[in-house]
Parts: C-alpha cells; sequence; structure tokens
C-alpha cells in the first residue's frame, strides 16, 4: 500500500504521523511510504532520516494526498486537506468532529473512509491511541496554569507551590481521568493544594489510594462543583464523553462569580470544551480574558511538546496503521471490533453514533457501511 506523511499545517503543530523509526517498520511489510518535505522537522529529523529508511520525499502535501491510499497525520484535515481526500482513500488522525461540523460535512462529502484515534478502544474499556496525549495535555495544563497566573499574564500573581509563609494555590480538577490524573501529579510535585472532582466514586477511591491525604477527592454534584471552582485559583477542565461534545460543567454566571485572575485551563477544547465561556485559542495566542478570568484553551496542547508527543503517539498508533497496511481497511477494521470503533465516517456515511447525534446526521452502523 501506499502510505502518505503530509506536513501538519494546524498552527504551531510540529508533531508528524510517522517517525522514521515507523517508517522503517512499513517499508520492512513492503508499503511504500511518502513524506512530505519538512514533515519531521518539528521532532528534529530530517528529510534525509526518512530516506534512509526508505520513504520517498515528496515536494508537496497534494502530491501526498494525490498518490497515497493511506494517510497517516496527527491532527484533524484542515480545509485545504479535506478537499484533497478522495473516495475509498484512508485517513487515519484524531478528528474529534462532534464539535465540528465543517470538518464533518467535508469529510463525509469526500467519500473517504475516516478513522479517528480517540474513538479507537481497547478491551478494558479504555482509549489506547487518545489515553498519551491526554497523559501529555494533563501534564502541560499545570505548566499552563501555572504560566498564566503570572500577574504579567492577567492572572492572580500566585507561584502555584507558595513558599514558606505563603499559602500555596488551590488547584481543582475536573475529571480524575487520564488528564486529570496526570494534572494531579504535576500540580501535587509543584507543591499546590489539589482537589478533583468526579462522579465515578471508583475514579475517586483510585486516585486517593495513588495520591494519598496530599489530595482532596470530592464527589462531583452541581452544588460541590460551584463551591471548589469559586473557591480556586486554577481550574483544569479534563472530561471526556469519547467521541461526543464534552459537557459544559462550568457556566458562564460561575466564571463570572470566580476570583478576578484566577485560571481556567480546558483540556476538553478539542470536542468543544467543559467551560461555558471557552472557545479554542492556538500556541500562537493561547489565553484570553473574560470576567477577569484567564482562559487557555489552546485546542492541540501536546503540539507545544513534539518529540514527546509523536514518539508517544506512534508507540500506539503503528500497530493499527501497519494492520491498515497489510489486510486493507475493511479486514482490519472488521477482524478487531475496538479497531472498527474507530470508523467515524465511511464512504459518505456517519458510523459513529455520538457524532451523528451530536450534529444531526442518520447513523450507519459501522460494519453495514463497510459491507454496502
Amino acid at each position: 500500500m501506499r502510505v502518505g506523511v503530509p506536513k501538519e499545517i494546524k498552527v504551531h503543530e510540529y508533531r508528524v504521523g510517522l517517525t522514521p523509526d515507523s517508517v522503517r517498520e512499513f517499508t520492512a511489510h513492503g508499503h511504500q511510504v511518502l513524506v512530505e518535505t519538512g514533515a519531521g522537522a518539528g521532532i528534529g529529523r530530517l528529510d534525509e532520516d526518512y530516506r534512509a529508511v526508505g520513504a520517498e520525499i515528496a515536494a508537496t502535501a497534494a502530491e501526498i494526498f494525490a498518490q497515497a491510499e493511506l494517510i497517516v497525520k496527527v491532527k484533524e484535515p484542515q480545509a485545504v486537506e479535506r478537499q484533497m481526500l478522495r473516495p475509498e482513500q484512508i485517513l487515519f488522525t484524531y478528528l474529534h468532529l462532534a464539535p465540528d461540523p465543517e470538518q464533518t460535512r467535508d469529510l463525509v462529502n469526500s467519500g473517504a473512509v475516516c478513522i479517528a484515534y480517540e474513538t479507537v478502544t481497547d478491551g478494558h474499556g479504555g482509549l489506547p491511541l487518545l489515553a498519551p496525549m491526554s497523559r501529555v495535555a494533563g501534564r502541560l495544563s499545570i505548566q499552563a496554569g501555572a504560566s498564566a497566573l503570572e500577574r504579567a499574564k492577567g492572572g492572580r500573581g500566585i507561584l502555584l507551590g507558595g513558599v514558606p509563609g505563603v499559602a500555596p494555590a488551590k488547584v481543582v480538577v475536573i475529571g480524575g481521568g487520564t488528564v486529570g490524573e496526570n494534572a494531579i501529579d504535576i500540580a501535587l510535585g509543584m507543591g499546590a493544594e489539589v482537589t478533583v472532582l468526579d462522579r465515578d466514586v471508583n475514579v475517586l477511591v483510585r486516585l486517593a489510594r495513588n495520591f494519598g491525604a496530599a489530595l482532596k477527592t470530592v464527589y462531583s454534584t452541581r452544588s460541590s462543583l460551584e463551591d471548589y471552582v469559586l473557591q480556586a485559583d486554577l481550574v483544569i477542565g479534563g472530561v471526556l464523553i469519547a467521541g461526543a461534545e464534552a459537557p459544559k460543567l462550568v457556566t458562564r454566571d460561575m466564571v463570572r462569580r470566580m476570583k478576578p485572575g484566577a485560571v481556567l485551563v480546558d483540556v476538553a477544547i478539542d470536542q468543544g470544551g467543559c467551560f461555558e465561556t471557552s472557545h479554542p485559542t492556538t500556541h500562537a495566542d493561547p489565553i484570553y480574558i473574560l470576567d477577569g478570568v484567564v482562559h487557555y484553551c489552546v485546542a492541540n496542547m501536546p503540539g507545544a511538546v513534539p518529540y514527546t508527543s509523536t514518539y508517544a503517539l506512534n508507540n500506539v498508533t503503528l500497530p493499527y496503521a501497519l494492520a491498515l497496511a497489510d489486510q486493507g481497511y475493511k479486514q482490519a477494521l472488521l477482524g478487531d471490533a475496538h479497531f472498527l470503533e474507530g470508523l467515524n465516517v465511511c464512504r459518505g456515511k456517519v458510523t459513529y453514533k455520538a457524532v451523528a447525534e451530536d450534529l444531526g446526521y442518520a447513523y450507519v452502523d459501522p460494519r453495514t457501511a463497510l459491507a454496502d
């Protein structure tokens, strides 16, 4: 199969779909790999590194999209990329379709087979292709929040861990999943006072066992959420409903009543955000202030650390991408029910129920769509 790796073009996105190590695996399996020139620059890998493992270097993304049967990316295709997709072409990347009607429309119209990293499941109920980036984003959320708390950024001017004689910042983490757990780890390590809210008691038990008495665990209700958000200096939003738009847990009224200079970091922004006042920002212009509260809502947070993120992502995506190339998309998907969960759009049909419901499309079972 011809596998294409275009250079990412989202603002300040430096990751790449395949590392040279991953390309070597494809060429060893007998596949042809085309990599756009400069695609690996963000992780310090040159065109020569890709040539050395058997890749061909293409001068433009248009060449990649015109020739490749399988496109492997990191971020959702931008508008100019979506126009280059063609029927039956396989797209394997993060999509986050529920809050993005324009992208969904274009993918449906393209006739391509679009598989989303973020909805592939495993036998334990996890999201194995989302988890590495959630770990990165959770850790980055505390770095970003600590920076935004600086007075020059509009924050309260509080050092996250305080100093002897001065209390640390109060950090509230909404959601105790992968993002939340990694945010807690870094925030506690920096000496902050940390509280996590979740509606799953088993999650709270696990976190209490892992972090001990240093972490406050609170069952999330409307009242407890409001109480802790209004007390917080830094709030991390890490809630997730796989494939669906994130619930708006922190209301505009709550934001209006928060401490002046408090910071919101919305890690759920790829799925529409979990704060009512959130809208996507970029690494070029990451924050805005609304009602005196600093909002950090960068939609590709792991792109800030592309080396770590790309290699962590390739560690989990490579077996799935190889399966698509070795077996073809029908056999690879139909032979693995968990991989099949990643199919969001197939030849003009929406095949992920949460996306169809959120955006008003008719839902088609993925097995039916593949059989048609």
